[in-house]
């Protein structure tokens, strides 16, 4: 099949969607199919186009098979309104005509976010005659609301017909969590319209490796210490804040250390939190090369799982996988009612607490540094329950069925009478 894969975040961006699309295309390359992929110029989580790809409308790479077709976006650091509404137009306009820069796909699968994007999707199925499936991977506009990153009515309006236009226009919808599922059929969505395909991490790339040695431990002086690690996205859903106050209440016990992973500039506000505490138990470092991360992984004694309470229950973290098949035990400081407190919860592989509070946070923290054989267990409950559910090469298949079963649909004619034939 010729697979186009329509996709606001790709590599080499380090986090979020782009390794999940990364993984996905050239997967599916390795089984043979052709890929292309729309894609912006990487920008995330800096929120600025990377030194490399600055001063181009477009730019086209080959990477592994995958042909990575990319354009210009109006992007800002701290994006107001007019900000989001500018970067979104340059998205949808510049990449729709990328996407004309190539052959014919059998099959277009997007992304969401980014939401708009579902315009021109929607504009090239019918260019092109072919089927598409929306990968949803978070819901918008009700999650930006949720968690006051959309605010003004007019903007909601408007991603509210956005969102059910998507819906509308998809010929299949790839729910990443039941929890989608069932928020989509309360707004109307034909169950049959949708498929469950959970997210995946790489288990023969992220693994259980030794905590000692471990270059990372020794690089940044924690060799001899219990290691409480937070990777990934500093923004208004995730409640690192709680994580800083439970680390102020373990100073106590110097042997625990706390380590915050992410964007150069997201850290500046926590560190400067972190100073006006008094704490002194947090390493605060920049995101790691990908090849790295196995073993940043491996260095950890605990992985958090941060989420504010107002955080809508569907909401399902990326890390949440990968820290399962790292084989570490998870504290989930989320929503309980939640997707990703049904996660950990199932998998066996962590504990959860109340999110945005500090004392159970660290009081998990601190029955796992006493139990050192609990948290051991966790971590194997934790590895196993990924090896089962979360693997690449069942969700790449279920794709590929999926790509293949709506290719080749063929329409079904019915011949009613000798003057009218219905195509159904």
């Amino acid at each position: 099949m010729r697979i186009l894969i329509y996709s606001y975040n790709y590599s080499p961006e380090p986090i979020g969607i782009a390794p999940l699309m990364t993984e996905l295309a050239e997967g599916l390359v390795q089984q043979g199919h052709q890929v292309r992929v729309i894609t912006a110029m990487p920008n995330y989580p800096e929120r600025r186009i990377y030194p490399a790809y600055r001063g181009q409308l477009y730019c086209t790479e080959e990477h592994n098979g995958v042909t990575i077709q990319r354009c210009y976006v109006t992007v800002r650091p701290n994006p107001g309104l007019i900000a989001r509404v500018l970067l979104d137009a340059s998205f949808v306009t510049l990449s729709f005509i990328q996407a004309l820069r190539g052959w014919r796909p059998d099959i277009i699968l997007s992304t969401s976010p980014s939401l708009p994007a579902c315009v021109p999707v929607a504009l090239l199925r019918w260019l092109y005659g072919c089927p598409s499936v929306l990968s949803l991977q978070d819901i918008l506009p009700e999650a930006a609301v949720e968690t006051g990153l959309l605010s003004n009515r007019l903007a909601i309006g408007v991603f509210e017909i956005l969102e059910k236009f998507a819906y509308r226009s998809a010929t299949q919808i790839g729910v990443i969590t039941e929890g989608f599922r069932a928020n989509l059929l309360s707004k109307g969505v034909p169950n049959q319209k949708m498929v469950h395909i959970p997210n995946w991490v790489d288990v023969n790339f992220i693994r259980p490796l030794p905590k000692q040695p471990n270059a990372f431990r020794a690089a940044h002086g924690l060799t001899d210490k219990f290691v409480v690690l937070y990777s990934g996205n500093i923004a208004r859903t995730q409640g690192i804040r709680t994580a800083i106050r439970a680390a102020q209440k373990l100073m106590v016990h110097p042997d625990i250390a706390f380590v915050i992973v992410g964007d150069c500039n997201q850290l500046g506000e926590l560190q400067t939190l972190s100073q006006e505490l008094g704490v002194n138990n947090i390493t605060f470092l920049p995101f790691v090369p990908r090849a790295d991360l196995p073993e940043m992984l491996a260095a950890a004694d605990v992985g958090l799982i941060l989420q504010k309470r107002n955080v809508v229950g569907f909401n399902m973290p990326s890390k949440t996988q990968v820290l399962l098949a790292s084989g570490r035990p998870i504290v989930a400081s989320v929503p309980t009612n939640g997707t990703a407190a049904q996660a950990v919860e199932a998998s066996g592989g962590g504990m959860v607490v109340t999110p945005e509070h500090p004392t159970a946070l660290a009081n998990a923290i601190l029955h796992l540094y006493n139990h050192p054989d609990v948290a051991e267990q966790l971590g194997k409950q934790g590895r196993q329950f990924a090896l089962d559910n979360y693997s690449f090469a069942a969700s790449l298949e279920r794709y590929e069925t999926l790509f293949s079963r709506l290719v080749n649909a063929k329409p079904v004619v019915t011949q009613q009478d000798p003057e009218t034939v219905v195509v159904k």
